[in-house]
Order: C-alpha cells, then structure tokens, then sequence
C-alpha cells in the first residue's frame, strides 16, 4: 500500500539517462511513421535496461505502456496500414492495448488461511480471505492544486472455503470518490499531503445481515524518515433511524483511526490503529499489523503476514471482537 496510496503525493520522478531518452525518441518516431516492430525492439531494449528498484519515474512507466501496445499492435494488428492522423493512431493503441489506466489502489491480496482463534456457531474458525482493490484517474489538476480525482473500488471477501459447501459468509463493498493534494515542495516540512473523499460500504445482503454506511473522511500524510504517519477522520452521514442497518457502528469503530508505514529494505510494515475513545467501560478498540516481505526473488508479488484483533474486522462483524491470523500472498502494497 505504501507505494499506492504514499506515492501518489509526494514520490519524486527520477530521470533516466540521455542514451535511454534518446532510444526512446527514437522510438516515439518509428511508432508514428507505423514501423511498429522497429518501435517495439526499441522498447524492448529500454526495458532489459537494469534499473534501481527504487526508480519510479513516468518515463518507465510509459515504456511498460508502450511496449505493450507495440507488441499488442504486431500481434494484432500487423497488417495495419500506416495511419497518418495521430489522435486516429492513439484511438487504434488503445483499441489494441485495450487500456484504460486502472492502478493498484490498496493491498491486493489473497489469505489461503485466515483463522479466527474465537469459536463461532455460524462459521468455521479456518476460512480463506481476499481483497481487490484498484482506483482510476479521472481528473488532474482541475483546480490548479496538483490534485488528482479518483474513482477507487475495493472488495474485501470472506469464504469459507473449508466448509462443505464453501460458502462466501461475508464480502464487503467500498466504491468511493476522492481527492489526492500533494502538499510541501522539499524537504523542510513533514506534511506531505491530504486525501478526502466519499466512501460508500455495504455487504450486499438483505436483511437482518445487511450493514451499509456512507462517509466523507480526510487523511494527511507525514514523513519523518523512513517512517509515514497516516491520520484519518471520519464523518458518517446519518441516515432514517428506521433504515440504518447499524446506528451503533460509531460506537465500535470511532471517528478516525491511525496508520504507521515503515518500508526497511524489501520489507514494510504498517500498524493500524482505532479506538472510540470511550474510555470508560464501553471503550472498543481495533489493531491491525501487516508486513509484506519478498517472495521468491519475484517484484511483483509479496509473502503478507496480517494479525487483528478488536472490533470491525467486517461490517457484518462490527459488534464482534475477532482475533485473526492471515497468511498469503499480495500483488500490491
């Protein structure tokens, strides 16, 4: 997640050597005079390229695109005649490359094992757990802040895979609108940047299992180090007292809650934290920690250890303690 969600505000766009700018010009010219394959083998050449882990920079990731759609467009489309029009050319990339700039949003993940160490009568305690989670650009800097306007989706599932039937016993919809400003130009402040949204969750059920609540939230973001501070607030927008699924969610998930990202070599680890703030005898309270680590050498793929224990772990769970260990893998973090 810290490469989706820290990124997003405040990574700095390294540069690549003139000799790779140069190929890839070169590039960019046999593309629009439709010598797709010479374009491709150029593409091909950057990317062998060896690089940093660490380099994130647009022109690599432009060439990840482009490459694609060149080889897309000899696979595909060989035989095209050339087109002369650029914008008619790019429709056609697109067409081919059947693109349309969906970006990891947070961890996507598959748990084979996620144990809850509670018994309970409706479930068995060993069941499989998995997230997508993925956003879309629509705007960018439509206010003249470097912000950018998302469209974001994740989906978190319980299934009992371990049952005779295997039943999915929980999944949880959150599609959201939000803001990303990025905040400071050096590194003189700590504030890196703010995010707020709307976001909608539901679990798809109908009564009496339906749980459902809309929100607007505000987080900022802070470096100090190696280390990211993520607070967060949130307002839940009320609802009729005779259609709200659970009125009383506020009193087991509070108002905020509060994330520690700490990225050491190729791991990272991230605490979350939430509380009521009640402190008397009705005080509820959730921790969360995660640490993605390498797997087999692999860049895009991540072993993911997750504990939890405390209220929310799912909205059909929001009254619930739940103790939980996961294990498995993640594609993104």
């Amino acid at each position: 997640m810290l490469r989706i969600t820290i990124i997003s505000f405040f990574s700095i766009i390294s540069l690549l050597a003139s000799d790779s700018q140069s190929i890839y010009e070169k590039a960019q010219k046999y593309e629009q005079e439709g010598n797709y394959k010479e374009a491709m083998l150029l593409y091909k050449q950057l990317a062998k390229n060896d690089k940093p882990d660490t380099e994130e920079s647009s022109l690599s990731e432009t060439l990840t695109k482009e490459e694609n759609i060149a080889r897309e467009v000899k696979t595909i489309g060989k035989n095209l005649n050339t087109i002369e029009d650029k914008e008619t050319l790019s429709t056609i990339e697109q067409i081919l490359a059947s693109t349309f700039n969906l970006f990891p949003y947070k961890e996507n993940y598959f748990f084979p094992i996620s144990y809850d160490t509670k018994k309970r009568v409706d479930r068995k305690q060993a069941e499989t757990k998995f997230q997508i989670s993925v956003k879309k650009p629509i705007f960018e800097n439509l206010f003249n802040l470097d912000e950018t306007i998302y469209f974001g989706y994740t989906q978190t599932s319980w299934w009992q895979l371990y049952s005779d039937s295997s039943p999915f016993r929980e999944t949880n919809y959150q599609p959201e609108v939000f803001v990303t400003i990025p905040y400071g130009k050096s590194d003189k402040t700590s504030l890196k940047g703010f995010k707020f949204g709307f976001l909608h969750e539901s679990n798809g059920q109908g009564k009496p299992k339906s749980r459902s609540w809309n929100r607007l939230y505000l987080e900022s973001y802070f470096q100090a180090g190696n280390l990211f501070l993520v607070p967060k607030v949130w307002y839940k927008i009320p609802e009729d007292e005779k259609t709200d699924d659970n009125p009383d969610i506020e009193d087991y998930l509070g108002y905020g809650d509060f994330t520690l990202i700490y990225p050491y070599k190729s791991h990272t680890f991230k605490l979350l934290l939430r509380n009521n703030l009640k402190f008397d005898e009705d005080n509820k309270g959730f921790a969360q920690l995660d640490w993605t680590f390498p797997f087999f050498n692999s860049k895009n793929t991540f072993g993911y250890l997750q504990l939890s224990s405390g209220y929310g772990d799912s909205l059909i769970d929001y009254d619930k303690e739940i103790n939980r260990i996961s294990f498995g893998i993640s594609l993104s973090r």
